[in-house]
């Protein structure tokens, strides 16, 4: 253990493989639903991109903008497989020096291996920097308030960030939602003034509905390669950027793009109580019948016992409204509304 996770675990914490619970899976769902949280994000791990080179290598390797990425910006960014499929979804913005990626923790060593094999003569340093930045995510009504509280400067707008002369970083993800990325030595402090400032502690699981019910989604291991750009809806949160030239997948990605109808989208879906739900799953329709028509991607439970996830699913399928997990008969999945259009 490190000293930022003894600080949580004699906070209560719960500490599990590269994730965390302060209660039942039912209360952090409702705190999540009904007030301000707190969550150490230790299923998130941090890669950072340093050198000279770092805007160029990295822009010739992601789905979105980096040469245009605004010093002030954060984006959502993936990198793909040859064939457009997704090997991770990521967080990036700029720092001094580079660059900083944020991903799941679970891919991040094998992804930061096979990153790293793209570097060749590039003046850049590819290193695992989830040792020394201590990630935390506030979701709620008070959000903004909590994240002023623990000394953070609020960015004017989503998608932008700012950086304290404490080296206390702070991304807007949304009015009700940001992300501080903090020196790890800080981290006890920055959080207890957080919880101070009136939210709530809660887990992973907490953080991952709020990201769920935002339509925001994340590739981990049991969907690595699975899925193109766009069956994320990741063109629709800002993830993809159509102009920027070449990178791996590229073709695929601007072909899903401009010929033909799309589909695949990442629907929210219900899960019913009682039923067990994971990533990876297969989503059954009447229309493709023993034939998979989707997968779960992310899932996390919710207060009433059941669960809720995003699901990449045949639009025609998604659109009929029957679907069932795990098997043409399994349980019934319920659409539910997202925050955005699919279009």
């Amino acid at each position: 253990m490190t000293a930022w996770t003894e600080h949580l675990a004699r906070l209560g914490a719960t500490l599990g493989d590269a994730s965390l619970s302060f209660s039942d899976a039912a209360s952090e769902a409702r705190a999540a639903t009904e007030t301000t949280i707190a969550v150490p994000l230790l299923h998130l791990g941090t890669i950072r991109s340093v050198g000279p080179d770092s805007t160029v290598f990295l822009h010739n390797l992601v789905s979105n903008e980096v040469k245009k990425l605004e010093p002030d910006a954060a984006a959502w960014n993936s990198f793909n497989s040859p064939k457009g499929r997704m090997i991770a979804s990521f967080l990036m913005w700029p720092e001094a020096e580079g660059h900083a990626l944020v991903l799941s923790a679970d891919i991040l060593p094998a992804f930061l291996k096979k990153f790293s094999m793209y570097v060749l003569r590039s003046k850049v340093k590819l290193s695992n920097a989830s040792a020394e930045v201590a990630l935390i995510g506030i979701a709620g009504p008070n959000a903004g308030g909590a994240a002023r509280a623990a000394g953070a400067e609020l960015p004017a707008a989503d998608m932008k960030q700012t950086l304290t002369a404490a080296g206390l970083r702070c991304i807007r993800l949304s009015a009700t939602r940001y992300l501080l990325a903090v020196p790890v030595e800080s981290a006890a402090a920055t959080y207890d003034a957080i919880l101070a400032a009136g939210a709530v502690r809660a887990g992973t699981a907490a953080w991952q509905l709020t990201m769920i019910r935002a339509g925001l989604p994340l590739i981990t291991a049991p969907t690595q390669e699975e899925f193109v750009a766009q069956m994320l809806n990741y063109e629709l949160i800002g993830g993809v950027n159509f102009h920027k030239g070449c990178y791996p997948g590229q073709e695929i990605v601007a072909r899903t793009q401009y010929l033909g109808k799309l589909k695949k989208r990442t629907y929210r879906v219900g899960v019913p109580v009682g039923v067990e739900a994971t990533p990876g799953m297969d989503v059954y329709a009447p229309d493709f019948g023993e034939q998979s028509a989707g997968k779960l991607v992310n899932v996390a439970a919710t207060a009433d016992g059941g669960s809720e996830a995003l699901a990449v699913i045949q639009c025609s399928s998604a659109e009929a409204g029957e679907l069932h997990l795990g098997a043409p008969d399994g349980p019934r999945l319920s659409v539910l509304d997202l925050p955005y259009a699919l279009g």
